[in-house]
């Protein structure tokens, strides 16, 4: 079996989507019947959804295919090929508004940040795939694209749009993150969310050092509103999100002053 580095003569493997050749149908004849690369990747995210990539492995992927490990390395070089296929196919997941529609800038970005948001929740182990790989392919290359050209519809300079991206696309990127951990938490108590966080902010109250903070949040959260902690999320989302639209408004209304 060849692998990606031997390949590369021991170069650093780089990307699934820079093979430079189509494997979607295996590598030729007698490849197992049965597979190709669409049921293994979807097979790959069942797995990850329901166990986490410290659990993924080749041989517990073929056993769920009910195959051998060297069946599935028909279709693909190494783990690393599955995780990158696997994320990708994730994007495809996104509903991505049409930049050309009539529709305000303001609009279409939160439907694109609270996508991503639903996405990094839904699939908890997506955002540290998504900072080890390229994201090059064709679904994130997609999201990607209609970023940009609704960044750019906001009147932004040519040099502020990636600025832009960053700030509302890595924030949504940490809460997304922060959020999925949270609900994994959760999962793993037994608990529901508002039952687990009334525990924990019952249990932490208990160490004098943190009761001062505590107690300063606490009258912070109460301000803010919610009943629930799904209320509680969504509101912190929606205001963090208004006040990066209101900088991209500030920013273009200097620009133009």
């Amino acid at each position: 079996m060849v692998r990606a580095a031997q390949r590369s003569g021991g170069a650093p493997r780089t990307s699934v989507w820079l093979e430079g050749r189509t494997r979607g149908g295996g590598r030729g004849g007698g490849q197992p019947s049965g597979l190709d690369r669409e049921r293994i990747t979807e097979v790959t995210i069942r797995l990850l959804d329901a166990e986490g990539p410290a659990k993924f492995s080749m041989r517990r992927l073929a056993a769920e295919l009910d195959v051998t490990a060297m069946s599935v390395y028909w279709y693909v070089d190494t783990k690393d090929d599955l995780l990158e296929l696997a994320l990708d196919r994730t994007f495809g997941e996104l509903t991505l508004p049409d930049p050309a529609a009539d529709e305000d800038w303001r609009d279409q970005l939160r439907a694109l940040a609270r996508e991503y948001r639903a996405l990094l929740v839904r699939h908890p182990w997506l955002s540290p795939l998504a900072g080890r790989f390229l994201n090059i392919g064709p679904n994130a290359l997609a999201f990607s694209r209609v970023i940009q050209q609704v960044i750019r519809r906001t009147g932004l300079p040519a040099h502020g749009v990636t600025g832009a991206i960053s700030a509302v696309f890595q924030f949504v990127y940490g809460y997304g993150t922060i959020e999925g951990h949270f609900h994994a938490r959760v999962a793993a108590t037994g608990m529901t969310a508002d039952e687990y966080h009334r525990h924990a902010m019952s249990e932490v109250t208990q160490a004098p050092v943190a009761s001062e903070v505590i107690e300063e949040s606490a009258r912070i959260m109460e301000a803010r509103g919610g009943d629930t902690v799904e209320e509680m999320l969504e509101r912190d989302f929606v205001f963090a999100l208004d006040l990066l639209i209101a900088g991209i408004e500030a920013m273009v209304a200097r620009g133009e002053d």
